[in-house]
């Protein structure tokens, strides 16, 4: 089990455990955290689901492809560290991973 905290945009933070082969933006929809709206339902058609993914923890989760790449360079707060989290899979090891949920005000 994977224990991500999501530092939510109102400067808070939720800690959850998060199954492995379960995407970070369904863990955060299942315990119902503000920010990732997932209006897609995580088919990566959207980026309602943006966080930014600092890149010590890259080496857990997939490249992002260029279907997701080329939705990130549309967003506006997006940076070098943007991905959706619907493309964020979490593997079966234990690690701990700090996420932090775009603002999209």
């Amino acid at each position: 089990m994977t224990k991500v905290t999501y530092h939510l945009p109102d400067g808070t933070s939720a800690r959850i455990d998060v199954e492995p082969g379960e995407t970070l933006m369904n863990a955060a929809l299942r315990n119902n955290l503000p920010g990732i709206v997932a209006e897609c339902g995580g088919s990566c058609a959207c980026a309602t689901c943006h966080v930014h993914l600092p890149k010590k923890y890259s080496y857990c989760f997939t490249p992002p492809t260029d279907e997701e790449t080329d939705l990130i360079a549309y967003l506006d707060a997006a940076d070098d560290e943007s991905r959706l989290s619907c493309q964020l899979v979490v593997d079966d090891s234990d690690n701990e991973i700090h996420i932090r949920v775009a603002d999209s005000r």
